[in-house]
């Protein structure tokens, strides 16, 4: 008990906000990119070869070195398994925990459980996921960091829920209760020929913002003093996005939570925590396809 409030305690003293956007300035300005860009790659050993631009120093500012593209090629997208439709990994990183959903919630760390309501800001939007499935993948520093689609999905909910920037890593996961339920982060709700699929990125302590390829730079809000909801079930066109396809990128590392419902989704087997994972990889197989979620007859009811 004295490990963890020390582990709480020490980051609460710091102050997380004006860090983290002092650091997102730096990040953005072209003045300091060159002694960053040198550091941070020699320190984390990032690997240059797969990005689509190989120099580090070719880049305007140091968040665009760290959103860099990768190739083409460099993230194949994993076949399904006969007629069982593939569920992507989101990202590149590390499984921290994976499994079923309990009436606990979701697994944090050894102990540790959170709600879905919590982590979703909403006990309506997490009764949808009641005994499905989840997976959190962390972003180390050197990852790439672009979160893509696991499966094909139209954009229903976004919501911007404000809160602590606590650090993610596997000790503070393992300290700090309910730690990616009282993060800053990002819920979106989608549906799917699955049903109800959410992808939820949250913050973290020198995060200088989350970003969604629909509405541009969303975290932080400039509002941190209630969950701002946005509404896409009546927008036209609706945001529809293909498996694999980016949905968003961080500005410094953080983690990525996927959930799914009932009886939706088999997890492989292969992995657990601290597995380490690339984005496009086989995260699991479709168990069915509900007609009634189907994308494809929403258009032409």
């Amino acid at each position: 008990m004295g490990s963890e409030m020390c582990i709480r305690d020490s980051q609460k003293l710091v102050p997380q906000h004006l860090l983290s956007r002092i650091v997102g300035r730096v990040a953005e300005s072209g003045r300091f990119k060159k002694p960053f860009i040198n550091w941070f790659a020699a320190r984390y050993g990032v690997d240059m070869s797969e990005a689509q631009e190989q120099d580090p120093l070719a880049y305007g500012n140091f968040n665009a070195f760290f959103t860099r593209a990768l190739k083409p090629d460099a993230r194949p997208l994993a076949d399904g398994i006969g007629d069982a439709l593939p569920i992507l990994c989101p990202a590149d990183g590390a499984i921290s925990q994976l499994g079923d959903l309990t009436e606990k919630g979701l697994l944090q760390a050894k102990g540790r459980h959170y709600t879905v309501a919590d982590l979703l800001a909403s006990e309506n939007d997490a009764a949808a996921f009641d005994d499905g499935c989840f997976a959190t993948v962390y972003l180390s520093p050197k990852d790439y960091h672009r979160v893509h689609m696991p499966l094909a999905g139209r954009l229903k909910i976004m919501s911007y829920v404000p809160g602590d920037l606590y650090s993610v890593n596997q000790q503070t996961a393992e300290g700090v209760p309910n730690l990616f339920a009282r993060n800053e982060r990002l819920v979106c709700l989608f549906d799917t020929e699955l049903g109800p699929m959410a992808v939820v990125l949250v913050g973290a302590m020198i995060v200088a913002g989350i970003e969604t390829v629909w509405a541009g730079r969303v975290c932080p809000g400039r509002d941190r003093s209630q969950v701002q909801v946005t509404d896409y079930t009546t927008l036209v066109p609706a945001v529809e996005l293909a498996a694999g396809a980016e949905l968003g990128r961080f500005y410094l590392g953080s983690t990525a939570i996927v959930l799914f419902g009932l009886g939706a989704v088999e997890l492989s087997g292969g992995l657990s925590a601290e597995s380490p994972v690339r984005m496009g990889q086989l995260l699991g197989l479709a168990q069915h396809t509900n007609k009634a979620e189907n994308l494809g007859e929403q258009e032409t009811t």
